[in-house]
């Protein structure tokens, strides 16, 4: 791996391969570490196709060479069209021969984020998720945000809210500390989202129909639950605007509606239903197809 202005601090990590996914991504990691004060890195890698010479025959040094400078032209457009979007933030780069994954979760160790484009020029038409996308969300250490092609960086979206799905689990609650943190750095509202559709629901017995009286205690209920769950990091956040949607709905239509014009959606990887070892949950992945908005998924502390 070939790097420049490596710093150990605090750094927005962008994948960069050309596409205009990966152009979307490059425009929000820019806005996002100019708002948190820290370094841009544009991240690219590079791999011999296997059609370009014979099976155990070694490709002469001139192909590395010229996908060497396929890459960084690349990159310096990417750090062109950033600076576009952030004039003043540090740049620097990394490119790395080998698969994209590698580097990446590799890199994530390290990083406050790592953005990328929701797929690559290699990916098939249609295909909303590429590969390289959905085995970073699934596996980094950092939160990863995922910008799709049309998540678009606008003059209401740049200052729009950031909103998170609360569910009450255990990376939820990291999720939520999370967005916090990015609701402050980015003075933005916030916007906690919680559903409870599939709420226990424990009525008078067979035979009798639930009233609205009963639905308006379980509103209430579960609006006692989440004042209770957000004391907290309202404390240790005050400058953080906080609007709480509670509804008795499904969470990816929910949260969905909320992150119409929201510049950041976050969720955790996998809620309170999911089994146990799996790396994303149903909402996660319907959202990562559907969000409105570029979409950050937090994983759980290891």
């Amino acid at each position: 791996m070939t790097s420049a202005n490596r710093e150990d601090e605090d750094i927005v990590v962008v994948a960069v391969d050309g596409s205009p996914a990966s152009d979307n991504a490059v425009r929000w990691a820019a806005n996002t570490a100019a708002k948190r004060d820290i370094p841009l890195r544009l991240a690219a890698s590079y791999t011999m196709p296997q059609f370009l010479y014979a099976e155990g025959m070694v490709p002469p040094q001139e192909l590395f060479d010229d996908l060497q400078r396929e890459t960084m032209a690349k990159v310096d457009a990417a750090r062109e069209l950033a600076l576009t979007v952030a004039p003043d933030i540090k740049i620097g780069h990394a490119v790395a021969e080998g698969s994209p994954i590698d580097m990446l979760l590799e890199m994530s160790h390290d990083s406050s984020m790592i953005v990328m484009g929701s797929r690559g020029l290699g990916g098939l038409s249609g295909m909303v998720l590429g590969s390289v996308s959905a085995a970073v969300v699934s596996h980094a250490s950092c939160p990863v945000v995922v910008v799709r092609e049309d998540n678009n960086v606008t003059d209401e979206t740049k200052y729009g809210p950031v909103v998170v799905g609360i569910d009450g689990s255990e990376v939820s609650q990291r999720a939520t500390e999370v967005a916090f943190e990015e609701a402050s750095v980015r003075q933005a509202e916030l916007v906690a989202v919680h559903t409870w559709v599939d709420a226990p629901i424990q009525g008078p017995g067979a035979g009798y129909a639930i009233t609205d009286d009963y639905w308006f205690a379980m509103q209430q209920a579960q609006e006692e639950k989440m004042t209770s769950y957000l004391a907290d990091l309202q404390e240790r956040f005050p400058d953080v605007e906080v609007r709480k949607v509670i509804t008795r709905d499904r969470p990816v239509h929910a949260l969905a509606e909320a992150a119409q014009g929201a510049q950041l959606l976050i969720t955790g990887s996998h809620g309170r239903g999911g089994f146990k070892g799996m790396l994303l949950g149903s909402t996660s992945r319907a959202l990562l197809q559907s969000a409105p908005c570029p979409m950050m998924v937090v994983r759980p502390l290891s």
